[in-house]
């Protein structure tokens, strides 16, 4: 990370990012349209998921075939890729939704591949994600780097933690972004069987919901904890317990403690071995 990207982890408030976030996880859509038209689907959907590509600044799809479709996050851009190599960019500022769906197209079926239109998305989006109708990115310059900036920290530290549990069996699923609520995780499968009674921990960071009009980074245990019988939370998280029982460290926690990085590896780090010895404290 430049020492620019880090002061902007460090000082830009998280509060400020709702637009660059919506924005990016609008355009997110393009990539999983594409990945859905022409990947074959999987049980979990993750065929429609999306790595982070440092170099890049930003989400790509699985390969398909020779041909990558990545979204770089500043200055926002669909950026098709053919044996790694860009071989054509839109910059979506000023550009409609129906303008970018009509470009990924053309150059998909350039690319000797199927339409992303001919894909059906699943979900439905956040009103604030679904009625953006034009990439309007002239006062978001500053935040949709910072964005970034949060998307590549999670890499980096969810990418740590799971080499450090790639000895445990089942172990980690691969680090990657899930383009219905945008979030960026790992589940760590602690035991085999039916996935709806097996232990696992998921862990990621959101770049903001409903829930959290900020970045935030959570320890998801499953099943759920008994909200009656927590341990201490991991600072500088707390328990989560509305719909979900799990830790959570929001940007503005992680900022009020000077370092964001170190506190935030710390958190994942600590917060996992917490969850964990929680589990199985039975």
């Amino acid at each position: 990370m430049t020492n620019a990207n880090s002061k902007l982890l460090q000082e830009l408030q998280p509060s400020e990012l709702s637009h660059a976030r919506a924005l990016t996880h609008r355009a997110a859509q393009h990539l999983t349209g594409l990945a859905r038209a022409n990947i074959e689907a999987k049980p979990d959907d993750s065929h429609s998921n999306l790595g982070w590509d440092q170099a890049i600044g930003g989400l790509r799809t699985h390969a398909i075939g020779d041909v990558v479709m990545a979204l770089k996050f500043s200055p926002l851009a669909l950026i098709a890729l053919k044996d790694g190599e860009p071989v054509e960019e839109l910059l979506l500022h000023g550009k409609t939704v129906a303008q970018a769906e009509e470009w990924t197209d053309q150059t998909a079926l350039s690319l000797g591949l199927s339409a992303a239109s001919a894909a059906t998305i699943p979900y439905d989006l956040p009103d604030d994600v679904a009625t953006i109708s034009t990439y309007d990115t002239v006062d978001a310059a500053e935040q949709l780097r910072a964005v970034g900036e949060w998307f590549n920290l999670a890499a980096s530290v969810l990418e740590a933690l799971a080499a450090a549990e790639a000895g445990r069996k089942p172990g980690p699923s691969p680090v990657r972004c899930w383009p219905h609520h945008f979030d960026i995780a790992t589940y760590v499968a602690l035991e085999e069987g039916d996935p709806e009674t097996a232990r696992g921990i998921g862990v990621g960071m959101s770049p903001g919901d409903e829930g959290h009009d900020e970045p935030y980074f959570y320890i998801n245990p499953w099943p759920h904890l008994d909200k009656a019988s927590l341990p201490e939370p991991t600072s500088p998280g707390y328990w989560h317990v509305d719909g979900y029982v799990g830790l959570v460290a929001t940007a503005t926690s992680l900022q009020a403690t000077g370092f964001v990085a170190g506190s935030t590896s710390d958190f994942i780090n600590y917060g996992f071995r917490t969850a964990f010895d929680a589990q199985w404290a039975d």
